[in-house]
């Protein structure tokens, strides 16, 4: 199969990974929960994960890195744990993973407001979003690359704006996590970085990360065992256990460990460049078939692993349809950002191609034979 859903999950992992969930299968128990040897191996398969990610994002303090199942429920203690009044501003560009959350909490009087900055034009979207903000704007959200355009979007530029307006930046990781760089030792105004295990980290589903920069103040949505304190009713203040509660998955943590073990020993910055490589040269190739709409960026840099396409001749549901007769796997529809489309004006959805490290020139090259096959016959 030619594997091209890359921004839904990984599906080619390093074998390490495999390796190191079974390992912990077979001799993990819980973590935290006692003094013996299986409990002790597990707490160190933990704690090994939290000093690797905070490598990648830049993290002093490892007790800061919080595992949760996946982005989605990384951001909804996120933004639940930060929004407490005011309003609240996003980008055009938002998955329904910070969208919905954001709608829940219109219930409690927390107002949320859209700057929808054109595609792939970085000072458009600054301007956009400073002509946004209000007076009682408390908090940001905002999405590194899009899930569906693969737009990397002026993260620094809008983190410096919050800092200076006093408002708490939440960065959505999920497509940039693993193939562009992010530190939250260089941003000053971001409290959360939200990320999935399972894409660019090249861990298990059903893994997740929280990054904060002082958990301590977040609010808990989520309370019981945490191995600590236990004659206490109350949740424990510290890091980490007051965001983690509840038997961990260990076997994921294990195999995520070396997901990103992996990102750290090939590099953050060789990852995006083969996968913005790849993207380019596919648009431009795309670009050349009659009725094809590309939206890709003409300078590569404001452009992550991710491609959106569409015919007037075929739906995008079709394009998808016809392409995995030949076994090639690709996204078709709104990609749970409506809003997105909302923005560019794609509400019809796209077709998505999005790559990996393990994405070959070749899978693109025969990507390409059988799209212009598709359109031709059509």
């Amino acid at each position: 199969m030619i594997y091209l859903d890359n921004a839904a999950t990984t599906l080619q992992k390093p074998a390490q990974v495999k390796e190191a969930m079974v390992e912990a299968f077979e001799n993990c128990a819980n973590s935290g929960r006692g003094g013996y040897g299986s409990s002790l191996k597990a707490a160190e398969h933990v704690y090994r994960a939290r000093e690797r990610i905070a490598t990648l994002f830049g993290v002093e303090d490892c007790q800061q890195i919080i595992f949760t199942y996946n982005a989605t429920y990384a951001l909804n203690m996120a933004i639940k744990g930060v929004a407490t009044r005011g309003s609240c501003i996003i980008s055009g560009y938002e998955h329904n993973s910070v969208v919905r959350p954001l709608a829940q909490l219109r219930k409690n009087g927390i107002s949320c407001y859209v700057a929808r900055g054109r595609l792939f034009d970085r000072e458009d979207m600054i301007k956009k979003f400073t002509s946004q903000l209000k007076r009682n704007t408390k908090l940001a959200v905002m999405t590194h690359v899009s899930n569906v355009f693969g737009y990397i979007l002026p993260i620094r530029e809008i983190d410096e704006i919050c800092y200076k307006k006093g408002i708490k930046l939440i960065v959505d990781a999920s497509q940039s996590a693993g193939s562009v760089p992010l530190k939250m030792s260089e941003l000053r105004a971001c409290v959360c970085i939200c990320a999935p295990g399972h894409k660019g980290l090249y861990g298990p589903q059903g893994t997740g990360i929280l990054v904060c920069k002082n958990g301590e103040e977040l609010k808990t949505i989520i309370e019981g065992g945490t191995g600590s304190m236990s004659s206490e009713m109350s949740q424990p203040d510290f890091m980490p256990d007051r965001l983690e509660s509840g038997t961990q998955n260990i076997p994921g943590i294990a195999g995520l460990s070396e997901g990103v073990n992996y990102v750290n020993n090939v590099g953050v910055e060789k990852i995006g460049k083969h996968e913005k490589k790849l993207i380019s040269y596919l648009a431009k190739e795309l670009c050349k078939c009659k009725s094809v709409k590309v939206y890709a960026a003409t300078d590569e840099n404001l452009q992550g692993g991710v491609l959106s396409f569409g015919s007037d001749m075929l739906s995008a549901d079709e394009i998808a349809n016809k392409l995995s007769e030949f076994d090639i796997a690709v996204r078709s529809g709104l990609h749970c950002s409506p809003v997105a489309h909302e923005t560019v004006g794609t509400q019809g959805g796209t077709v998505r191609v999005s790559v990996s490290n393990f994405t070959t020139e070749n899978d693109i090259l025969f990507f390409l034979e059988k799209i212009k096959k598709i359109l031709s016959e059509k």
